[in-house]
C-alpha cells in the first residue's frame, strides 16, 4: 500500500500533537469526496474529550466571510446598497464620530475605509497592540454581547488614511458591518447571519453560541500553561463571549467546506453572485488580493484565515477542481509554535504555493 500523499505533513501533525499539545482538525476534500480528515488532540482538556469530525471550533476572523455574505444578502433584499455612504445608513450613535462622510459599505467590505482599528495589527501605525487581550483593559470582555459596545474603542480615533486610497485590514470596519446588518435587517446580528447566511448554505452545525451557554461538541479554546508544571488555561477572559461582525462564529470543518462551495457556485443567497465576493478589489500584498470578506490568491485560490488567543483557523478552496482545505484548532501559535508552518506545508502540498 502506498503512503498517503501528504504523509510528511501528517507525521508532523502527530509529532506536534504528542510533543506540544496540538489539538484540532485537518480536512481536505474535492467537492463531495473527503481526501483527508485527521482529528488531533482534545476538544476539552479538563474532560479528556477528543476532537472528532463533528467538533465545532471558534474561527476568529475567518467568519468575516459570513458577515460579508450577510451584508451582500441585505443589499440583494434592497435593505441598503453596497455603494451607500455609511452616514446615510447608520444613525450617529452607531458609527464613529470621526467617520469620513465618504466611507461607503464597499470600503468596509474591502478594507479600504481608512478608519482606525480598535485592535491595530500594523506595527507601523499608532495604536499597534501585540496582545489582543490588552483591549479588555478598557472594556471588560463579558460586556461585549452587542458589538456596539466596541465603538468606544475606536469612535474617536482619527482615520489612518482617506477612504478608497489604501488597503488597511480593519476589524473595526467589520464590527461596523455587523452593526449595519443588524440595523437594516431589524434582527440581532447573530440571528441575521444564522438565518440568512448559515442555514441557506446548509451549515446546520454552525452558529454563534455564547461562552456561558452550554452546547454540545464545542471545542474549548486553550492557552498554554503559565509555567512548567502549571495547567493549561481556557481563553474565556481573552475573547468576546459572543461572535459578531469581525469574527467569532463556531463551525465544523464540513460546514466551512459547504460555505466555500456555495460562494463559488452561487445561487444560495439572495442577490449574491460568486463575482460579488471573488472579484479582487485591492492588492493585499504578495500573491494575494482582497475581495468582499475573502482573500484571493493570484492563481484563483480563495478563502480566509483567523486567529485569536486559543483559536487558529484557515480555509481555502481552489475553484478549478473544487479542492477545499480546512484547518481548525483550539490552540494558537503561542501554544503550538509549529502550527503555522504545519499549515503552510499542508497548503503547499494540497493547493500549491
Amino acid at each position: 500500500m502506498s503512503a498517503h500523499p501528504w504523509q510528511d505533513v501528517l507525521d508532523e501533525a502527530r509529532r506536534l500533537e504528542v510533543e506540544d499539545g496540538l489539538s484540532g482538525i485537518l480536512r481536505v476534500s474535492r467537492d463531495e469526496e473527503v481526501l483527508l480528515e485527521s482529528c488531533l488532540g482534545l476538544a476539552d482538556r479538563a474532560g479528556g474529550i477528543p476532537v472528532h469530525p463533528g467538533t465545532r471550533f471558534a474561527t476568529a476572523s475567518l467568519s468575516k466571510m459570513f458577515t460579508a455574505v450577510g451584508v451582500l444578502d441585505a443589499a440583494g433584499r434592497e435593505e441598503m446598497g453596497v455603494h451607500d455612504r455609511l452616514v446615510d445608513v447608520l444613525p450617529p450613535e452607531l458609527r464613529p464620530g470621526t467617520l469620513s462622510p465618504d466611507v461607503t459599505v464597499h470600503h468596509l467590505l474591502s478594507h479600504t475605509s481608512g478608519i482606525a482599528d480598535y485592535f491595530e495589527e500594523d506595527e507601523d501605525l499608532p495604536g499597534y497592540r501585540e496582545d489582543y487581550g490588552d483591549i479588555w483593559d478598557r472594556v471588560p470582555n463579558y460586556r461585549v454581547r452587542d458589538y456596539a459596545a466596541l465603538l468606544p474603542l475606536f469612535a474617536d480615533l482619527p482615520p489612518v488614511c482617506p477612504p478608497g486610497t489604501a488597503y488597511h485590514y480593519s476589524n473595526a470596519g467589520y464590527v461596523l458591518l455587523g452593526i449595519l446588518l443588524s440595523h437594516v435587517s431589524g434582527m440581532p446580528f447573530v440571528e441575521a447571519v444564522t438565518t440568512r447566511v448559515l442555514e441557506p448554505a446548509g451549515m446546520t452545525d454552525s452558529g454563534y453560541p455564547a461562552f456561558d451557554e452550554v452546547h454540545p461538541d464545542v471545542a474549548t479554546g486553550h492557552l498554554p500553561p503559565l509555567g512548567p508544571g502549571r495547567p493549561w488555561r481556557t481563553n474565556i477572559y481573552s475573547v468576546h463571549p459572543v461572535g459578531g461582525g469581525d469574527g467569532g462564529a463556531v463551525v465544523t470543518a464540513r460546514d466551512v467546506e459547504r460555505f466555500l462551495r456555495a460562494v463559488q457556485q452561487g445561487g444560495v443567497w439572495r442577490g449574491v453572485a460568486p463575482a460579488d465576493l471573488l472579484t479582487p478589489r485591492v492588492r493585499a500584498g504578495g500573491a494575494w488580493s482582497v475581495g468582499y470578506g475573502v482573500e484571493i490568491r493570484d492563481d484563483g485560490v480563495f478563502g480566509k484565515d483567523g486567529g485569536d488567543p486559543g483559536v487558529f483557523a484557515v480555509a481555502l478552496r481552489r475553484p478549478a477542481d473544487g479542492t477545499t482545505l480546512v484547518v481548525l484548532a483550539n490552540v494558537d501559535e503561542e501554544a503550538v509554535p509549529g502550527l503555522p508552518d504545519l499549515t503552510r506545508s499542508l497548503v503547499g502540498a494540497v493547493l500549491g504555493r
